[in-house]
């Protein structure tokens, strides 16, 4: 499953993408990633969420980066959630088509559902400029 957080940039997606993780922590049975740009954010987030500096991983594109989400969930078999920050950066998603942006979701979901791991990610885009299949997947908008 998916779930978006989606708002243009500075309009605040981290501080409510880093108070849900904090707060799914609590509750959660098995074990959570975040995934960010950089490690910012590290001393914001609960010790027991990994957090994975995408940007010290050779990705470049967004065929890589569902690569790359499938070799940490083959590492841990109790990954129940991940959380993706500044999605489309992290993604290779910025200069891309809402096409690519449509497929690469659609591809996510699959994981999520083959995997059972729930994913939310924080996406600079407004809600009304997601892709029509997504855009019910939105939990908040800013």
């Amino acid at each position: 499953m998916i779930q978006i957080i989606a708002g243009k940039k500075g309009k605040g997606k981290t501080k409510h993408l880093l108070e849900k993780v904090n707060t799914e922590i609590k509750t959660a049975h098995g074990n959570i990633v975040y995934l960010d740009k950089s490690t910012k954010h590290m001393y914001e987030l609960n010790n027991k969420i990994r957090l994975i500096d995408t940007s010290a991983y050779p990705v470049t594109n967004s065929d890589e980066f569902i690569g790359f989400i499938c070799g940490i969930l083959s590492q841990d078999n109790d990954l129940e959630q991940m959380y993706l920050d500044s999605f489309l950066k992290i993604a290779k998603l910025e200069d891309e088509s809402s096409d690519k942006l449509a497929e690469t979701m659609k591809k996510l979901d699959k994981i999520g559902n083959d995997y059972q791991v729930n994913f939310v990610l924080s996406i600079s885009l407004d809600e009304v400029d997601l892709p029509e299949e997504e855009k019910q997947k939105v939990i908040i908008s800013l």
